[in-house]
């Protein structure tokens, strides 16, 4: 994952507690989420748009 170990990551999860606090936490990963459905969906999208052009 990015070249981060156990510790980096148990750091940056504590630091993210610390800044944001525990009920901020889920809220924020659920909008993450969220956003990189829609991320995959619109590459999905420009992908199966290339794939119909090519097909042409």
């Amino acid at each position: 994952m990015f070249g981060l170990g156990w510790p980096e990551v148990g750091v940056i999860a504590l630091a993210a507690i610390l800044i944001f606090g525990p009920k901020k936490i889920p809220e924020m990963g659920s909008a993450l989420g969220k956003t990189l459905r829609g991320f995959k969906e619109e590459l999905k999208g420009s992908e199966d748009g290339v794939e119909q052009d090519r097909d042409r």
